[in-house]
Formats: C-alpha cells, sequence, structure tokens
C-alpha cells in the first residue's frame, strides 16, 4: 500500500511541471486546449505535499484520448481510464513510487473548474492553505501506512475549501 509521505514545499516542484509539460504538449497537440499544474505541490502557501505533481490537461474531445495511450506508456505513463470519476482519464506515473498524476477532462467539465478554483483559492487565502498544510501532515502522522485513510482525512476540509472557492467563482462570473 502506498504511504502519505509528505515533503516540504520546494521550488524544484514547478521545475519538474515545467520539464513533464514540454513532454506532454507534442503528445496530446492536437487535442490540448490548456495544461495546468494543480494540486498541492502548485500551491507554495500550503507548506506540504506529497511529492507527486498534477497536471491537469484540457482536451478537445475526451473520446480521443485513448488514441494517446501508447504514447503515454512510452513516457513511463500508466492507462487508468476513468478511475472513478466520470470524464476524466487518468494516468499515475513512477507505479509504487509516484512521481506525476496527469488527469485529463474535455474542455467544459465542471472538475477543470474545481481543480482551477481550488488551486486558485488556496492561493489568495494562504491562512487556509497553511491549515490544509498543517492537517495533512497531522493526516500523515496519523495514518503513514495508509494513504486511503490519509486521503478520506482530508475530505471534509477540501470539501469546504471546495465551496468557498466555487462561490467566488460565481460571484467573479456574475460581475
Amino acid at each position: 500500500m502506498r504511504r502519505p509521505d509528505l515533503a516540504p514545499w520546494t521550488k524544484d516542484w514547478h521545475e519538474l511541471y515545467r520539464k513533464e509539460e514540454k513532454l506532454l504538449r507534442p503528445i496530446f497537440s492536437n487535442e490540448l486546449l490548456e495544461i495546468h499544474h494543480i494540486g498541492s505541490t502548485s500551491v507554495p502557501q500550503i507548506g506540504f505535499a506529497k511529492p507527486i505533481i498534477d497536471i491537469l490537461i484540457v482536451v478537445k474531445n475526451i473520446n480521443r484520448v485513448g488514441d494517446y495511450n501508447e504514447q503515454m506508456i512510452s513516457m513511463g505513463y500508466i492507462p487508468r481510464g476513468e478511475q472513478g470519476i466520470i470524464g476524466r482519464r487518468y494516468f499515475p506515473k513512477g507505479g509504487e513510487h509516484r512521481t506525476h498524476h496527469v488527469h485529463i477532462y474535455e474542455v467544459g467539465n465542471l472538475n477543470i473548474e474545481y481543480h482551477l478554483n481550488f488551486k486558485q483559492y488556496l492561493s489568495n487565502h494562504p491562512e487556509e492553505a497553511k491549515a490544509y498544510g498543517e492537517l495533512k501532515l497531522h493526516l500523515a502522522e496519523q495514518s503513514p501506512d495508509n494513504v486511503h485513510l490519509y486521503q478520506a482525512g482530508k475530505e471534509a476540509f477540501c470539501n469546504e475549501i471546495m465551496k468557498k472557492a466555487m462561490i467566488g467563482f460565481s460571484e467573479k462570473n456574475r460581475r
């Protein structure tokens, strides 16, 4: 079972994202609309994260993503299909010692806004980002051998942040 090993935030994570982005862009060039660094490694204010770079790719047509599976496999990614989230294509890299997660959605999928708003909210609210980092540390200490318990422990906090982030998004779009 994977462990929730956390590391202090480092600017190296941004560089690792940029390096991977350069490799991924040509693969999905015909379908690619946007690519983003998401997750805790993209928000310095959180302070701690599992050292796994989460990447969000927005494509024109989600049904064409499977056409690129062989190229993703050649880069070390494992195609996992939706992996429990309808409308997503998920590719982890690194096996038991994961280094990257690629999440692909078709333009217009609400999960795109969730990910981007969550990141923006925490970037703009450093106190809440820090509290999230502290929660992550506490949960990792509490469940050092079970990433699933760690993830379940974050769920309520993340849901609350997501509500705030989406309210802010709705208010911004009404203006």
